[in-house]
């Protein structure tokens, strides 16, 4: 599996943009975050920059524009930023982070009814497979 580049919560949002749209100009990414965010179109170019120095973002030059596209995919990402989440903060144990946000009232009861519909859909792993 290949390394992932570590992302800073505003490249994420940078990101999150590129994947939308992609491929994407400068001014486009700029137009989309100066509506969402407080952020100058200088500090999105920097950002931007990152990301391609990090290895996130590749971009081709159009006449006189940039145009990106990811080099990493939006699914592989979150993926892995919440894997690396859950081991981070609760060992890797998905059941104590859903205790914990059930004890501390943090899902809606429309949240909790769409885990149970989930779990109830999800067929039960076969315990002798790859077993010896």
């Amino acid at each position: 599996m290949k390394s992932l580049p570590q992302i800073s919560e505003a490249e994420f949002e940078v990101m999150k943009v590129v994947w939308q749209h992609a491929p994407i100009s400068t001014n486009e990414i700029t137009d989309h975050l100066v509506k969402t965010t407080a952020w100058s179109p200088k500090t999105i170019q920097t950002l931007i920059k990152r990301l391609v120095t990090k290895g996130a973002l590749t971009y081709e030059k159009q006449s006189r524009v940039f145009v990106y596209t990811p080099l990493v995919g939006e699914e592989e990402y979150i993926n892995h930023a919440s894997n690396s989440f859950l081991k981070r903060f609760y060992d890797g144990n998905l059941s104590a982070m859903l205790s914990a946000y059930l004890d501390q009232d943090r899902l809606s009861e429309n949240e909790i009814d769409t885990l149970r519909s989930l779990l109830s859909k999800k067929p039960k792993k076969d315990s002798k497979k790859g077993g010896v």
